[in-house]
């Protein structure tokens, strides 16, 4: 199927609730008032409940409840409750999807964020973008299983949707990625253009006319959230590892290939942490 006939499949691309566009906006404010932003949140009862059930979650292991939006504000800051309640929002669209682990895309995505940020941080890179654009990269493979879920299905059996080379498979089968469906989801939703560019560019951050660093970051997270979920080991990880892109964002490997990374849920803990969003 082409992308643009992808694209107007029924239900394929979810609309934008009001106070996601909004939170939106706040991405163009150098300061936002959290108090703000929690009442918008707290205006829309359903996405609070799926924000108070993410944050309450093994995954984020917070030393006590949260039970409304300013109070998981106050725990876990606006980068990680904004990119929640959008994700939330982007899940609201994907249910029960045929041969779609829901709990592992989202830890997956989860973890990809937590390593976006982990990244992005000793390197001066934007730390609210790198977050929100590594939670909601792979978003682009649930609009495909509902666009076309007989072909994504079979894909699915071959080169698994978390595999290294899946970008690779979806290209060589379709001409397109999930990268550049969910691209086209975060332009309908009016993402920041910064944030749309990380999200289509990160499976290959060089080919972008204009070289997008977030683009990368969100590559080598991504990398090492599939080798997580892939168990893959040590040396796995040494020759998986992206050189060409961590050299040019001047990262140092032994930070992303060990297998001890603060921001990282172990393997060990899986079973242990349900992850809706």
């Amino acid at each position: 199927m082409q992308l643009d006939k992808l694209l107007k499949q029924p239900h394929a691309l979810p609309s934008a609730p009001k106070v996601v566009r909004k939170l939106m906006d706040t991405f163009d404010r150098e300061e936002v008032d959290l108090l703000y932003a929690a009442d918008l949140i707290e205006s829309d009862p359903v996405l609070t409940a799926k924000l108070i059930k993410t944050a309450n979650s093994a995954f984020f292991g917070l030393h006590r409840s949260v039970t409304n939006a300013r109070e998981a504000m106050n725990m876990m800051g606006l980068i990680k409750v904004r990119a929640l309640v959008i994700a939330a929002a982007l899940g609201d669209g994907f249910h029960r999807l045929g041969g779609v682990n829901l709990n592992q895309f989202w830890r997956y995505s989860l973890n990809s964020a937590n390593l976006s940020r982990y990244i992005a941080l000793p390197i001066k890179i934007d730390e609210n973008t790198a977050f929100t654009a590594g939670l909601v990269h792979g978003i682009g493979e649930l609009v495909m299983h509902v666009g076309m879920p007989e072909a994504m299905i079979d894909l699915d059996r071959s080169v698994p949707m978390l595999d290294l080379k899946r970008a690779r498979a979806e290209r060589g089968l379709f001409g397109y990625s999930y990268a550049e469906v969910g691209a086209a989801l975060a332009r309908e939703w009016r993402f920041p253009q910064k944030m749309i560019n990380a999200i289509e560019h990160h499976t290959a951050p060089f080919d972008n006319e204009v070289y997008e660093p977030i683009a990368g970051v969100i590559h080598i997270a991504s990398w090492r959230s599939r080798a997580e979920e892939l168990s893959i080991g040590s040396e796995g990880l040494i020759n998986t590892y992206p050189d060409p892109i961590g050299l040019v964002l001047g990262i140092d490997p032994d930070t992303v290939i060990s297998e001890e990374i603060p921001s990282l849920t172990r393997h060990t803990e899986k079973s242990e942490t349900p992850v809706t969003v």
